[in-house]
């Protein structure tokens, strides 16, 4: 009993960090050319630093993209194979990187 239990939690972390690799190996050939490893690179002054953002508000703007409900012609052939769980996956990625935008009062 032991034995499979400790299989199956082996399993189950060999499965969270495949999973991990490929939404990173995906940022690094996707994402990264234009909103950097991190979020925080942006080629230009029009695309959005990405790291930091609230990660309810990065998958529903990537839904929306992958949908046509936000028009934008790059985004919308960038979000096109994504599946539900690699666009919750890249917006918690993002989340999680550290945040380069600040508050202006």
């Amino acid at each position: 009993m032991n034995n499979t239990i400790s299989a199956l939690f082996a399993a189950s972390l060999i499965g969270i960090a495949g999973a991990a690799f490929a939404i990173e190996e995906k940022v690094e050939q996707v994402c990264a050319a234009c909103h950097g490893k991190s979020g925080n690179e942006s080629v230009t002054p029009d695309t959005p630093k990405l790291g930091g953002q609230p990660a309810d508000y990065l998958e529903k703007a990537l839904r929306d993209y992958k949908s046509g409900a936000r028009n934008n012609p790059i985004m919308s052939a960038m979000t096109a194979d994504l599946s539900k769980e690699d666009i919750r996956a890249l917006a918690r990625y993002f989340h999680n990187q550290p945040s380069e935008l600040s508050y202006r009062y």
